[in-house]
């Protein structure tokens, strides 16, 4: 198992003042939960949060739960049996890649991405090996179908997608979850989703159908931090149609973290009652902060260029002149934080020793989904502007 690959970016961005990094949505407060319970007359849920017992909950989730998830977000199309429930969405993907790539399992992942969808399936025992296919920005960070068709072996059976996609907020086009869809279908091939931005599409048109509702061997991977900004209620699910497949996860999770608190339970379902009303001012904001990032980058574009996002709260910016932990460096001096590109890849020490980087590594990730988003993006904006005739200086000899 490697190291965490976020280890070095919270040694060196400890303490900034104007955070970039955070990629969730506007955090909920207790107060605010609490009002909109209250607002729609749900007191018995109230009364049920301030008298529940201290209790184990079932492992994978009190029934409750799971049917408020199914209903809400899979439109009934889903039951509670159809839901595993799990502290936060990390240990859920965990969880996946232990039940279904292990084996013998060859897997087929992308790169670069959040590391748990990179890197889970090398972490099941008696794994068969596991394909990374990159991602580029010159295809609008999409996924190469045609890498991916000559990816597959006779042993292929578990796939790892993030849609939308981390760390860019890149999103698929309907035609081309379908196209996959088909090719796993035809090879017997379980595909994992993590969509913990999806329900944050900027164009609702653009939004896809959850995997676990789509492909009948789809594993949906969800949690309440991003979406519904309800982070610190540490739950997230994972949702799929094959029982049997259910069945392969419960016992996974029997190793792991199998139960949640009763309290974290109930806030959630709090949350999903007040679903729809959450996600509409969480993607206002989400929507006027995206325009002051293009601005940003309109405005400073002989520095920074960016394929534009179009689901959640996350951008993967592009710097020009040098790779984005060098940014980092300068940039974490000065209090401000941002994700360079290693938080989302291995970096090879022996290319960075000769400096040779990819393209990629001078892309790092900037979320925009809070309030205070613009008096941190105002910060980045001052530090461009005191260092921009030295930074036209270098342009003028990388261009000669």
């Amino acid at each position: 198992m490697q190291q965490p690959w976020s280890k070095r970016h919270k040694r060196e961005f400890k303490g900034c003042q104007f955070s970039l990094s955070n990629s969730f949505a506007q955090p909920l407060s207790m107060p605010e939960l609490t009002k909109l319970t209250k607002d729609r007359g749900d007191n018995k849920l109230l009364e049920l949060y301030n008298n529940h017992d201290l209790e184990y909950v079932p492992n994978g989730g009190s029934n409750d739960l799971r049917q408020d998830i199914a209903s809400v977000v899979y439109d009934n199309k889903l039951s509670a049996d159809n839901i595993l429930v799990f502290p936060g969405g990390q240990v859920a993907i965990q969880t996946a890649a232990l039940a279904f790539a292990s084996n013998g399992v060859h897997s087929i992942v992308f790169t670069p991405g959040y590391q748990s969808t990179v890197e889970s399936p090398e972490w099941a025992i008696g794994n068969a090996g596991v394909t990374q296919i990159p991602r580029h920005p010159d295809n609008n960070w999409q996924v190469d179908i045609s890498k991916f068709k000559e990816a597959i072996r006779p042993n292929t059976k578990f796939v790892i997608l993030n849609e939308p996609w981390n760390p860019g907020g890149i999103l698929m086009s309907h035609h081309l979850q379908h196209e996959i869809i088909d090719i796993c279908r035809a090879h017997n091939i379980v595909i994992l989703c993590d969509e913990v931005y999806r329900l944050l599409e900027h164009n609702e048109c653009d939004r896809l159908p959850a995997m676990a509702n789509a492909y009948e061997k789809g594993i949906s991977a969800v949690t309440m931090s991003k979406p519904w900004g309800a982070c610190g209620v540490t739950i997230g699910w994972l949702a799929c149609q094959d029982l049997s497949m259910v069945q392969r996860l419960v016992d996974a999770q029997y190793f792991g973290t199998a139960c949640v608190s009763r309290a974290s339970e109930i806030q959630a379902r709090m949350v999903l009652g007040a679903s729809d009303l959450i996600l509409k001012e969480r993607s206002e904001i989400i929507l006027r902060n995206k325009a002051h990032l293009m601005s940003f980058v309109e405005k400073y574009s002989e520095f920074f260029s960016v394929n534009e996002p179009n689901a959640g709260a996350i951008a993967f910016v592009k710097f020009k002149l040098f790779p984005s932990h060098l940014l980092g460096e300068q940039l974490a001096s000065n209090g401000i934080s941002i994700k360079p590109y290693y938080c989302f890849a291995e970096v090879d020490d022996e290319a960075c020793e000769a400096k040779q980087y990819p393209c990629e590594a001078y892309h790092f990730r900037v979320g925009f989904g809070e309030l205070a988003f613009p008096s941190k993006l105002d910060a980045l904006a001052r530090y461009v502007d005191e260092n921009a005739d030295g930074w036209r200086r270098k342009l003028q000899k990388i261009d000669k």
